[in-house]
């Protein structure tokens, strides 16, 4: 079956890693995408860089005004014209066979949501053989006590999610943890492809790198989007938090 794949990338201040992230989708073995990248008013050579990359499959567009990765997004998701969308951060990277393998996964099984395994990379994309596996299936319940889905490797048939569903909170910090929390809420499971097809690459500029940032996020999802009081949220806040600890405790052992 043919199929159209929306690539929605949110670009700010990535003119050392555009490159890169536009190659890992120009080399995929599925040949039925669209990359939409959108500047979120970044000031360095990302625009430029961006405009000598454009032509019939890679579209670009450029925020009014600097208002975070949510609201780039939103912009890719409402100009989007696959059935499928798949979100990739602009430092990010794919194996070469990431689409192919996720969207037959997909069709196979007749799921909505999925996500892959992924590995992490130094800022220059040399992996550190550190393999974050997918679980087979992701509920809502699950999704509060551990943040297991990475943007860079979810994929959605927007066939069965609506694009109401799919448009990220703006404002948060965690934008990508409640929306997956939203569709997951609506009666939705995520399924995973336990094969690393992802690189996720981390360095001191990320905007996901901030610690202290990461934990007032899960706040504010669980207190202000969820509506938990307080206790409950913060009781999600640290078994969400005791979760990624044991993951980078994990990652340390292993390099």
């Amino acid at each position: 079956m043919s199929v159209l794949i929306s690539v929605v990338v949110p670009v700010y201040n990535a003119e050392k890693f555009l490159e890169r992230m536009i190659q890992s989708v120009e080399n995929q073995t599925l040949n039925d995408w669209e990359l939409l990248l959108i500047d979120d008013c970044s000031i360095d050579e990302s625009w430029k860089i961006m405009h000598q990359n454009e032509g019939k499959k890679i579209r670009c567009f450029r925020c009014e005004e600097n208002k975070g990765p949510a609201h780039a997004r939103n912009i890719g998701i409402k100009m989007a014209e696959g059935r499928y969308l798949a979100f990739l951060d602009a430092d990010d990277f794919w194996k070469v066979d990431k689409l192919e393998k996720q969207v037959a996964f997909m069709q196979q099984n007749s799921y909505a949501f999925t996500f892959t395994g992924y590995e992490f990379a130094d800022e220059n994309g040399r992996p550190k053989d550190i393999p974050v596996h997918a679980p087979a299936k992701v509920e809502y319940s699950d999704i509060l006590k551990s943040s297991t889905i990475a943007p860079s490797t979810t994929m959605f048939d927007r066939q069965y999610i609506s694009d109401d569903l799919l448009k990220m909170p703006e404002g948060i910090a965690r934008e990508d943890a409640a929306t997956w929390l939203k569709i997951l809420k609506n009666g939705f499971c995520a399924y995973g492809l336990d094969e690393v097809l992802t690189v996720y690459c981390r360095h001191r500029g990320a905007y996901s790198g901030n610690k202290l940032r990461a934990v007032l996020g899960k706040w504010q999802i669980y207190h202000e989007v969820e509506g938990f009081a307080a206790p409950k949220a913060a009781y999600y806040v640290l078994v969400n938090t005791w979760a990624a600890v044991k993951r980078r405790m994990k990652k340390n052992r292993r390099q």
